[in-house]
């Protein structure tokens, strides 16, 4: 019997639990967004926190109220951001890839250790140790703490050099690197561009080369050499205005530290066509280099004083197929260094002697008898 009675006790408390919990689910029911549920599918699922939110569901909430750009993902990068577009109806706009790159060369080949670490394997807490083992308190500590947070498997450490190097093809821009590493030596860039500053050492001159081969000594010649103003020197350093950089690399070439990396091998140059060039010469009168001779009404040909800016080929007038006579190429073989950068200045009108002044008559005086 008294089975009996706690069966018919417990069932009767698991209708009331049941009725409760219907109850509660209806009066605490959070309606459904078909907007937000749609960006949330659109989502890659990677849960980084690279857009700063908590997770895909907490980026999916901002996008849809508003707060977020539909662009908010680093992950998806312009594909997602255009399918979230049409969801919002919204234009996705221009999206750049970003990737993870290391502002620094100061490997132990470069950069010497002052002394042996034996601690542990993070490189917060070893730059809490006298700003570091090496002699640069800038460098990248190659312990490994952006290797760890890093949920792609981007990053992986140089353990001859002590350095970290990371898979661009495997990097997803969500930035956790960047905000864990200590140094401030990962730095979200866009992945097309071809030159970068590697090094992030304010100091200037022998404060920097002192401790390390290929850092920024302030010297300023990457401004002299950039012909498009697309460096300025900020606090010490160089900084690249991106929209301006036409990756001619003269920057790169001109820095006698290799503070300034650039891809040569990638680098670019122009190519005339001789069959359809009418010698018009506005190539050589636009290029910065000297890099285009030929005269007025004649064939033009490219010196190997290109650098593979590209403006002749924007300048070059189209024929009436609509063809332009200047493609610009990879290179097959290196730029020579010794060739001519400086455009020719124009020549000084010669300045015609001045005419002698006509000398005034003199009068004559007639004296009086």
């Amino acid at each position: 019997m008294n089975i009996l009675w706690a069966v018919v006790v417990l069932g009767v408390m698991g209708v009331l639990f049941g009725i409760l919990l219907t109850w509660t689910a209806k009066v605490f029911a959070i309606e459904s967004n078909p907007t937000r549920d749609a960006v949330r599918e659109a989502l890659p699922g990677a849960n980084c926190g690279g857009c700063g939110y908590p997770g895909c569901d907490g980026c999916a909430d901002a996008i849809a109220s508003g707060k977020a750009p539909v662009a908010a993902c680093p992950v998806g990068g312009s594909e997602v951001a255009k399918k979230i577009a049409a969801i919002m109806g919204v234009e996705a706009g221009e999206s750049v890839k970003k990737v993870a790159r290391v502002v620094c060369q100061g490997g132990t080949d470069n950069c010497k250790a002052r002394f042996e670490y034996n601690g542990i394997r993070d490189c917060v807490a070893a730059s809490t140790l006298s700003d570091g083992y090496k002699t640069c308190k800038f460098a990248c500590m190659g312990l490994g703490t952006c290797e760890k947070v890093c949920p792609f498997g981007a990053i992986h450490m140089d353990e001859s050099r002590h350095i970290a190097v990371v898979d661009e093809e495997k990097c997803q821009s969500c930035g956790k690197c960047v905000a864990a590493c200590p140094k401030h030596v990962l730095e979200l860039r866009p992945a097309a561009q071809k030159v970068d500053v590697a090094c992030h050492n304010p100091g200037i001159g022998k404060a920097v080369s002192a401790n390390c081969q290929t850092g920024c000594i302030g010297c300023q010649r990457c401004v002299k050499a950039c012909k498009f103003e697309a460096i300025e020197m900020v606090n010490g350093l160089p900084k690249i205005d991106y929209s301006k950089c036409r990756e001619c690399m003269m920057c790169a070439e001109a820095c006698p530290t290799e503070a300034m990396q650039a891809l040569f091998d990638e680098r670019q140059v122009a190519v005339i066509n001789r069959n359809i060039c009418i010698g018009c010469g506005m190539c050589k009168r636009t290029c910065q280099f000297n890099a285009i001779s030929g005269e007025l009404k004649q064939k033009h040909f490219v010196t190997d004083a290109c650098t593979g800016c590209g403006q002749c080929a924007e300048k070059c007038p189209m024929n009436k197929k609509g063809e332009k006579c200047i493609v610009i190429k990879t290179r097959n073989r290196p730029r020579d260094p010794q060739a001519a950068v400086e455009a020719p200045k124009p020549a000084a009108k010669p300045v015609a002697p001045a005419a002698p002044a006509a000398a005034k008559p003199v009068e004559k005086k007639t004296e009086g008898v």
